[in-house]
């Protein structure tokens, strides 16, 4: 077989998996000398987010950057490639791990550092960078599968029966999920003989058995929509998101869904691009659905991780109405939405965990007064909460004005409309949760001008590993909403890039098709 030579550049691509692999198993023998496991766990998150740093901008000067493992050309390799889309995901969950990290220096005692919360990180964002960046469909079903195993480890941290509760339901709806993109991608490979997928970019259009390709088309539909919990798919999310650590429910909440749509992004605009239109109307349906049942759910919560957890479902349905859009602009809105909830959702999950450590409880009929202890909370809250129901000036206004706008000009009314009523849903979750926990006096029923003690704030205060993660997000949400130029450019590179592949395609595969 013939093989290609690697660029310098190219070793960039595989840097964001290795590194995490090398610190994980690193972590791991270090069983017996448990203080070791932080120390390695924070150089090893440093030095992925520095190599993301070094890939995304490499691709914005160089272009879609290609390594094929044993520099056997593709399709015939395992291979690694990085464009626009890749690299900025992979970035911000490189962002999002090594705050995690340094907050989980606070969070984490000696029991669930004994179980590994460390090395399980650092393998866990070895399996999101290994799915932003494979460039090929069945090593992102082996990344999938690296994500659930550690994931589920996270889950189980400590082993209390809610714990384990939450963990089954998660584990078996997602071992569904993956059984249906194994199929799927046992059917395509039959049919087309490979997975690359810029080699499925050339080769699925050119295939006759248009059925079959809308069959296998729509089982990754309802495999990732399974994973991303999309419409009607997503009652395992407020079932498991709130039962395990704070700083375990703001990484899924961060990372686990996001990966799912990104892999509907990938797969259904270089493979299934010109999938039957019964298909993206599916996931528009979906989409809109999975906004607003999201956003009354969240309503409808008295526990704050489960209400952050019904905002999330919500946020994926704004995503998912991205691509379903299937425009230039629709795309950019969509990844422009993807980053924007990494971070603000990432960041509300460890407020919520600051405001249980205050307190002692997350039922917000059971808690008041939080704002007489900690006026950075109450603030950081505003910045979340408004940055995730879209109102201005915070980051998640620009992607649904992008999407608004996008969906009138399609002639599309009724998506505008679910994604303005499910921002004023939102709004009134989000007013309804910050009055209660922040502004009454105390728990539900406390008379009105009357205010229980406030908790005492003084140690919480002072750990800026609690702290700081949470102030980090809060600033990059604001100057986002800010200054949208520093992440508007990059989604729409990234949407020409899924738009008009060619530059993935002939990084690949050497040629342009």
């Amino acid at each position: 077989m013939s093989e290609s030579p690697i660029s310098a550049h190219a070793w960039l691509v595989i840097l964001p998996v290795i590194i995490p692999l090398i610190a994980g198993a690193l972590g791991v023998m270090q069983r017996r000398h448990l203080h070791w496991q932080p120390r390695i766990g924070i150089v090893g998150v440093v030095l992925l987010l520095a190599a993301n740093i070094g890939l995304l901008a490499s691709v914005v000067s160089e272009g879609p950057l290609a390594m094929t493992m044993g520099s056997w050309l593709p399709p015939f390799g395992i291979t690694f490639a990085a464009d626009t889309l890749g690299a900025l995901l992979a970035l911000i969950g490189s962002l999002i791990g090594t705050l995690a990290a340094v907050y989980a220096l606070d969070d984490m005692d000696g029991r669930a550092q004994r179980f590994g919360f460390f090395p399980l990180l650092l393998i866990m964002l070895a399996g999101v960078n290994g799915a932003f960046l494979t460039g090929d469909i069945f090593n992102l079903y082996v990344w999938l599968e690296v994500l659930l195993i550690s994931s589920f480890g996270m889950l189980i941290l400590g082993g209390e029966k809610i714990q384990i509760d939450g963990a089954v339901k998660y584990a078996f709806l997602n071992l569904v999920a993956t059984t249906l993109f194994l199929i799927a991608t046992g059917l395509l490979y039959g049919l087309t003989g490979t997975l690359n997928f810029a080699d499925l970019a050339v080769t699925v259009p050119e295939s006759t058995s248009g059925d079959l390709l809308a069959v296998i088309a729509l089982l990754y539909v309802v495999a990732l929509g399974m994973k991303g919990a999309a419409f009607p798919l997503f009652f395992w999310l407020p079932a498991s998101y709130h039962t395990p650590r704070f700083v375990v429910s703001a990484l899924f909440a961060g990372l686990l869904t996001k990966v799912a749509v990104y892999a509907l992004f990938r797969i259904f605009t270089l493979v299934f691009a010109n999938a039957p239109a019964a298909i993206f109307d599916i996931l528009l349906w979906a989409a809109v659905a999975t906004m607003v049942i999201g956003a009354a759910g969240a309503l409808a919560q008295s526990h704050i991780r489960r209400m952050l957890g019904f905002l999330v479902i919500s946020g994926i349905g704004s995503m998912i109405l991205g691509l379903s859009l299937g425009t230039l602009n629709g795309l950019a809105g969509g990844i422009f939405y993807i980053a924007h909830s990494m971070i603000v959702m990432t960041g509300f999950y460890l407020l919520a965990g600051a405001v249980e450590r205050l307190t002692g409880d997350e039922r917000y009929d059971r808690i008041g007064n939080v704002y007489g202890s900690s006026p950075l909370l109450a603030g950081a809250f505003l910045v979340f909460g408004f940055a995730i129901a879209g109102l201005p000036p915070f980051s998640g206004f620009w992607p649904k004005v992008v999407l608004v706008r996008e969906s009138l000009d399609q002639g599309l009314a009724w998506p505008a409309a679910g994604v303005l009523v499910t921002g004023f849903i939102t709004t009134v979750a989000v007013s309804k949760v910050w009055r209660s926990v922040f502004l009454r006096g105390g728990p539900e029923g406390t008379p009105d001008g009357t205010a229980a003690p406030a908790p005492d704030a003084a140690a919480l205060d002072m750990r800026a590993a609690v702290i700081g993660p949470i102030v980090v997000l809060g600033l990059a949400a604001t100057v986002i909403g800010l200054v949208p130029t520093l992440l508007m450019p990059l989604a729409l590179d990234a949407s020409q890039g899924l738009i008009d592949p060619a530059g993935y395609i002939g990084a690949v595969l050497g040629v342009q098709p």
